[in-house]
């Protein structure tokens, strides 16, 4: 005897429409709870690896630094391609990994294969980036911060120290980027004719003011009964401390930094405009992270927004 559904449920209609009315409310709960996106969260595995070294031209870049890259990290499995750009003083490779490669263990392999060859790049480079593309993220919102009554490095200040920590905490926001604005910098302008009288080169004092400049761990001491930690504190806490510090010479004496150029505490050049309704702003974006739905990253973001302005002079 065969079980035919459609008698059963006339015969019985108390259970099917129960049932109805469960999968109605399912349904209904999990529509709402759906998170809405202009693109689907897909998991692309590609890894960037930027390397920068100012002044340096494509040729040497090329066979520096390009070539030992991707040496390194062709060695590794399940690579699909790899692509190279190299202009002046930036060397980027991309490498692409074939569908279904675990992302973060594939970012993390590929910092390891660099990080194995960096002594055999050149010194004088900055610190390779490597990072993990997301093409699910991206800035999602643009603020700008105008003020008749602060300047721009009042504005820049507010923008990197204030409401990016704010604006941070919101669950799915990734990074705050400003756009415009100026940086904070400590600029040395070093005297020509003081270094060659004291035979002293521009490299040589760059040199040593970096080996100044840092804190290192020092490892680990016994002080009584307990084992406590040690640093080596170099790094100069206010500027007054860096004009002081005293630069070795080569014939074996010492100088303060003050006397070979002046060291001042300003802003930096402007790199980027910022513009509303033609005039200049600060401005910032939002990016949010993979994973998160953008409108609820932007509702978030603009709760915390008028929180701010609450607070904000």
């Amino acid at each position: 005897m065969s079980f035919n559904l459609s008698s059963w449920s006339i015969r019985r209609p108390v259970p099917t429409i129960v049932l109805f009315i469960v999968l109605t409310l399912l349904g209904w709960i999990s529509f709402t709870q759906l998170g809405i996106d202009n693109n689907p969260n897909i998991d692309i595995p590609a890894v960037q690896i930027q390397v920068t070294q100012p002044g340096a031209g494509p040729a040497e870049l090329e066979t520096q630094v390009t070539k030992e890259i991707e040496d390194a990290v062709a060695g590794l499995g399940n690579i699909d391609e790899m692509i190279s750009t190299v202009s002046d003083g930036v060397s980027t490779t991309t490498v692409n990994f074939i569908l279904g490669t675990d992302s973060d263990r594939a970012t993390n392999d590929v910092r390891n294969a660099v990080a194995q060859i960096r002594q055999n790049l050149p010194q004088d480079i900055n610190e390779p980036i490597v990072q993990r593309l997301d093409f699910a993220g991206g800035p999602i919102m643009t603020y700008a911060v105008t003020s008749e009554r602060q300047s721009v490095e009042q504005l820049s200040n507010l923008v990197d120290e204030t409401i990016s920590r704010a604006l941070l905490s919101v669950k799915g926001v990734a990074q705050i980027q400003r756009i415009g604005g100026v940086d904070r910098e400590i600029r040395v302008d070093l005297q020509p004719d003081r270094l060659q009288a004291l035979g002293i080169t521009a490299t040589q004092v760059n040199e040593q003011i970096r080996n100044f400049n840092i804190n290192l761990p020092g490892g680990r001491a016994e002080v009584g009964s307990s084992e406590q930690s040690i640093r080596t504190l170099g790094s100069a806490a206010n500027v007054e401390q860096l004009r002081n510090y005293q630069i070795v010479l080569p014939d074996g004496g010492f100088v303060p930094l003050s006397s070979l150029g002046t060291v001042s505490d300003r802003f930096g050049e402007v790199r980027q405009t910022a513009l509303l309704n033609g005039k200049p702003v600060v401005a910032f974006e939002v990016l949010r992270s993979t994973g998160s739905t953008l409108v609820t990253v932007e509702e978030g973001v603009t709760e915390a927004v008028e929180q701010l302005q609450k607070t904000l002079p």
